[in-house]
């Protein structure tokens, strides 16, 4: 008969080494990726559009302090129509007193080894361009 001795009568014997993969390094593609969308307005009542970006600056001050406004400094017309857009969805600027004529997106890629490509997305007219 073939008795097998008690696990705790065995001798210490290290569990046989699982075979690992070595470890993966993160596979790095050195992508520079830039997004530029650039939306154009037009004012049409610059009174209003102040109006409108002095409330916001006063409900929003960190953003108004962004685009460079302060209680020394005075709002002007470029810098409340860009916190307007900044603060509001592009529907609501049109009751404002801006109007958004067109929309550009380019997005520019590019590796190190190969020349940026670039895509642009843009309603203007063909006509215009």
């Amino acid at each position: 008969m073939n008795r097998r001795p008690h696990p705790s009568l065995l001798p210490a014997v290290p569990a046989p080494a699982i075979p690992q993969p070595p470890a993966r390094r993160p596979f790095d593609l050195r992508v520079h990726v830039q997004r530029i969308q650039v939306d154009e307005l037009i004012v049409t009542d610059p009174r209003q559009v102040l109006a409108y970006a002095r409330r916001a600056a006063h409900d929003d001050p960190e953003t108004a302090a962004i685009v460079g406004y302060s209680s020394s400094t005075p709002l002007t017309l470029p810098a409340a129509a860009v916190l307007l857009c900044a603060v509001h969805e592009p529907a609501d600027l049109e009751e404002m007193g801006l109007r958004l004529t067109r929309h550009v997106t380019r997005a520019t890629g590019a590796t190190q080894h190969r020349q940026s490509v670039v895509l642009e997305l843009s309603d203007i007219p063909d006509a215009e361009k």
